[in-house]
């Protein structure tokens, strides 16, 4: 596969302004020395203070203006080398979070990901991060779901169901990223989930929304595979949606880490395009389309 023909962005990337490692000028210069079309920046959207949950790897939300500068200073120092876009990952929370709040409009972002990161037992037990570190995970599997793994799962498709409901996002993340704490687990890739990711890429289709392929997880050492998997890709090759390469990355070093492993995860899936973003042209996201080139 000849990669040296073909254009790559990194539109899923995390600063120091939220729980990534590096500041945002050394991103775009490794973005920048990878030869990169492009960078988005993706801070972890702040909760509403009033709800109580703050965790320490989203924006603190007295620096959102300072992040919104420091992203629009870079796009005018790498403009004619680097295209730079401002960004956030909303963590969806039904009923607190979500990328059609009015403070993140307000903020005047090119792109918004949508992504599921925290579930809400129905039992009353703590929120907790499906990918959060293991030890939270089980805690929140044993006090949440009373150790139900299928339970679990389902609460995890039904939040990413009501986020595309919802809507207000221009690309899908990590649509199954559930999976990262329950490898080698017993109900992996049953057919009950795999119903579950038919649904979603259908719901997606219809919302017409970018997924990503992001290599996160394996940047991290956490898992082996893309999210989402091959098995998931093909439905959403099905539906015919767009996919776009994202490494997820909290560090300069991992700008484009393992885009070859998605690369050949989209062809075995049967894509011979990855998508680019091309800025937000009279409110829309504007996309476009680069072959595959083996």
């Amino acid at each position: 596969m000849n990669t040296s023909q073909m254009n790559f962005s990194s539109m899923h990337t995390h600063t120091l302004f939220c729980d990534g490692k590096d500041d945002i000028e050394t991103m775009c210069r490794a973005a920048f020395e990878k030869k990169m079309c492009a960078i988005g920046f993706s801070a972890h959207m702040a909760f509403p203070k009033h709800i109580g949950l703050n965790p320490d790897w989203h924006i603190k939300e007295d620096r959102l203006e300072e992040y919104a500068a420091e992203v629009l200073a870079a796009k005018n120092r790498w403009q004619g080398k680097l295209d730079v876009y401002l960004g956030f990952e909303v963590d969806y929370i039904k009923g607190i979070r979500s990328a059609k709040d009015n403070d993140i409009k307000a903020l005047n972002p090119d792109f918004i990901i949508g992504s599921v990161h925290f579930l809400v037992p129905i039992n009353g037990a703590e929120p907790f991060t499906v990918d959060g570190p293991p030890e939270e995970f089980e805690k929140g599997l044993y006090e949440g779901f009373g150790g139900d793994e299928e339970a679990l799962m389902h609460s995890y498709y039904d939040a990413m169901t009501e986020m595309i409901a919802v809507g207000g996002f221009d690309i899908l993340g990590h649509a199954d990223i559930v999976k990262v704490n329950r490898n080698n687990r017993k109900c992996c890739n049953t057919e009950s989930e795999s119903v579950r990711q038919k649904e979603i890429a259908e719901l997606a289709a219809n919302a017409v929304v970018v997924a990503e392929i992001n290599t996160g997880g394996i940047n991290k050492k956490r898992i082996d595979e893309t999210y989402p998997s091959l098995s998931f890709l093909h439905f959403f090759r099905k539906c015919e949606i767009p996919v776009i390469i994202t490494a997820d990355a909290h560090r300069a070093v991992d700008i484009d880490g393992h885009y070859n492993v998605a690369l050949y995860t989209l062809i075995n899936a049967g894509y011979s395009e990855h998508t680019l973003f091309n800025g937000r042209i009279d409110g829309k996201a504007s996309w476009r389309k680069e072959k595959i080139i083996f």
